[in-house]
């Protein structure tokens, strides 16, 4: 008999670039969680999958002289090749651009739409392209830090989320539920969010294609967090394993997932997840990694060199669960050293050496 059922979830990773180290970090810390609950004795479900619409995949696609099927699909199969090199155990991989998610999105916007919680109306905004979002405390001519230019101005038709009317019973949850966002410091930060009082979101968009379409008004496509969230039940669809019990995440996520998302559950009338935790970033030599700094880490080339378990161990000794942590080469030589070669290294071989020696012994003595 088991303890039950246990479901976790990585991100629904954005496939604009193909994975690295950051993403595996978040991968191997989940799959490390799974593999301790069912050791504990519970019944457990990992996801994980690939996020595959938006914006920057429309531009990402393009500047490789791609379609975005094509460029998506390319980039997805990146994703599970890594997994299956770092010999990770997950059990269901969605993506976002099945046809069953497409119904499940639908499915979720008709329950909320139903219940009153989504009209249609006009928005003219100054739109950040790597976050997907508009930005509500920006001014005209400021510059988007991810990208180093100002925020693209947007005005198109929207269907509206009225996030507004979820301050409160947000806010009344987070008290009942006081573990349901973690670490504390991510927990602190959502609720200075939510108590400064919450604006209507928009959950479609006109102004581009590549997206699922609206079924009630095809002129729309659901914007990338209604969307990409919406994941996290498609891949359990038809199955007891929903709600979930832990979503795992990047903390430059935490908003969309301990705000957006139990607001569209809500809304619904569905279930919400019992726990988000927020992990930090994952530096190099201190710094964020990004494709414009240069500074990508890919695990591949560091599996191929140490293998699988060194890379697992750094990562899960190395770095304070919860806390950003810094990558380096020199860092990971040094724990590989220091802990494995000789640490448990010289451990093993003492061990073998005390047997070897009982054992010689022994066979000596039953000789006399």
């Amino acid at each position: 008999m088991t303890k039950g059922k246990y479901y976790l979830t990585t991100p629904i990773y954005y496939v604009n670039a193909a994975p690295h180290i950051g993403h595996a970090y978040t991968s191997i810390a989940a799959e490390a969680i799974a593999r301790i609950k069912r050791l504990e004795g519970y019944e457990v479900v990992l996801t994980t999958g690939t996020d595959e619409h938006g914006t920057k995949v429309e531009r990402a696609a393009r500047a490789q002289g791609k379609s975005p099927t094509e460029f998506v699909g390319v980039i997805s199969n990146e994703f599970r090749a890594q997994w299956e090199k770092l010999d990770l155990k997950l059990d269901r991989f969605q993506r976002t651009t099945s046809p069953n998610h497409a119904k499940m999105v639908n499915t979720l916007f008709d329950a909320c739409r139903q219940n009153g919680y989504i009209y249609k109306g006009t928005y003219t905004g100054l739109y950040a392209v790597v976050s997907e979002s508009f930005v509500t405390d920006a001014k005209p001519g400021d510059i988007d830090p991810e990208t180093g230019k100002p925020y693209e101005q947007l005005t198109e038709d929207n269907y509206f989320f009225k996030l507004s009317e979820f301050t409160d019973r947000l806010l009344e949850f987070y008290d009942a539920n006081p573990e349901f966002i973690q670490p504390e410091v991510r927990r602190n930060e959502v609720l200075a969010f939510v108590r400064q009082g919450l604006a209507d979101l928009s959950i479609t968009r006109t102004s581009i294609k590549w997206g699922i379409p609206v079924e009630a008004d095809p002129a729309h496509v659901f914007y990338v967090w209604f969307d990409a969230l919406t994941a996290y039940v498609t891949a359990v669809e038809g199955e007891h394993w929903w709600p979930a019990d832990l979503h795992l995440i990047g903390k430059e996520i935490v908003r969309f997932h301990a705000v957006y998302w139990p607001a569209f559950l809500m809304a619904a009338g569905w279930e919400l997840p019992r726990h988000v935790f927020a992990h930090g970033w994952l530096l190099f030599e201190n710094d964020k990694m990004s494709k414009s700094r240069g500074n990508i880490v890919r695990p591949s080339p560091i599996v191929d060199v140490m293998g699988v378990d060194a890379l697992r161990y750094f990562l899960l000794r190395e770095i304070v669960f919860g806390q950003d942590g810094s990558f380096s080469f020199d860092a990971l030589v040094g724990r590989y050293n220091s802990d494995l070669a000789n640490g448990l290294g010289n451990l093993a071989s003492r061990t073998l050496t005390m047997i070897d020696r009982k054992s010689t012994r022994l066979n000596s003595s039953h000789i006399t």
